[in-house]
């Protein structure tokens, strides 16, 4: 014999409760996802629905890589420092980065054009050093390569505007 249980609506009270179990890293990578960033209302926001501080949230963030808590710039430039782009000259090409962007690691340039990171490898050994600027790799590149990047950068900008 076969019994069909009645389904039943949740009341509020226990939607309310099911959103407050949802995972903060999940609720941070929604937020991330439609802002690009976790902005602070936002985040006071999430930490409201979960019923937790905006210390653990903040917390979470600060943890892992992968959140930010400042937006991006317009075009984003990542440099492998994996064991042979470090060993072939990543550390090289991150000092002119950040001399010709007046920014360090992580920042962001003031114009909020140029943002500067680090990954810890791209799985490109082959052809280190690697640097990943607006989704496209960049293989073996040398400081010489720094300045004609960004101007190539900053040109198809000039392009997109144009168009």
């Amino acid at each position: 014999m076969c019994v069909k249980r009645k389904q039943v609506k949740p009341a509020p009270n226990e939607l309310k409760t099911r959103s407050r179990r949802r995972n903060p890293i999940t609720v941070l990578q929604e937020i991330q996802d439609e802002h690009g960033w976790l902005p602070q209302s936002a985040l006071v926001q999430a930490a409201d629905d979960l019923a937790v501080h905006l210390i653990k949230l903040h917390s979470i963030a600060t943890f892992y890589d992968e959140f930010r808590l400042q937006p991006l710039g317009k075009h984003q430039i990542t440099v492998c420092t994996g064991t042979a782009c470090h060993v072939r000259g990543a550390p090289v090409i991150i000092s002119e980065l950040e001399r010709n962007l007046g920014i360090e690691v992580g920042g962001v340039t003031s114009d909020q054009k140029f943002s500067l990171d680090t990954a810890r490898c791209f799985g490109c050994c082959a052809v280190a050093p690697v640097v990943l600027a607006d989704g496209k790799y960049h293989g073996r590149l040398t400081q010489k390569d720094v300045v004609p990047l960004l101007d190539s950068l900053e040109s198809s900008e000039k392009v997109e505007n144009d168009a």
